[in-house]
């Protein structure tokens, strides 16, 4: 399992060790607003960490839990992972892998999610060689899709993933390597 670091990050494989600064995190009905609704029950985040560290044993990419460096806090958590049409617990492997991310409600707008993201777009593209990277967010998550825009992606509309119209973003490995990516910090 990978660990990738950036300048105040460091993006640890979601472990048990976890458990508290995540279950924190999704308890925050702000956080899982898009991504829930509502928020996630302790028992729910147990068994989401139980999946993703399952998820890595099998597929080599998953969840990252984003740990501050110089305080070692859960800020957040993001994922590489296969995108769903449907709302099934696990992804399905023909579809496109998605980016995506979550933080802390007290680490939003500090640039931490881009941040954490350009790292995890370049281990997409140089170690997966996934070719596009999509990301996909609630039409009025705006925070999400400016991140989205700061990674140099597209927006390609609305399309049905998780069973639910989102909109749906891309940007391709030449497009990424042209004008998105940052210096390696990883």
């Amino acid at each position: 399992m990978t660990v990738l670091t950036t300048a105040r990050l460091r993006l640890e494989p979601m472990a048990d060790a976890h458990f508290e600064g995540l279950r924190v995190m999704n308890a925050d009905p702000e956080v899982m607003r898009y991504i829930l609704g509502r928020p996630e029950t302790p028992e729910e985040t147990r068994h989401m960490i139980e999946r993703v560290q399952a998820r890595w044993a099998r597929c080599g990419y998953a969840w990252w839990t984003f740990i501050e460096r110089e305080t070692g806090v859960v800020a957040g958590a993001g994922c590489l992972q296969n995108l769903r049409r449907q709302p099934a617990p696990e992804p399905d492997p023909t579809c496109p892998i998605e980016i995506g991310w979550r933080l802390r409600r007290d680490r939003w707008g500090r640039g931490l999610a881009t941040e954490a993201a350009q790292a995890m777009a370049i281990y997409a593209f140089d170690v997966l060689k996934t070719d596009p990277l999509l990301a996909c967010c609630e039409p009025a998550n705006t925070a999400s899709s400016h991140v989205m825009s700061k990674l140099g992606m597209h927006c390609r509309g609305l399309e049905t993933w998780y069973g639910r119209e989102l909109a749906t973003y891309e940007v391709s490995a030449a497009t990424w390597r042209a004008t998105a990516q940052p210096k390696r910090t990883a």
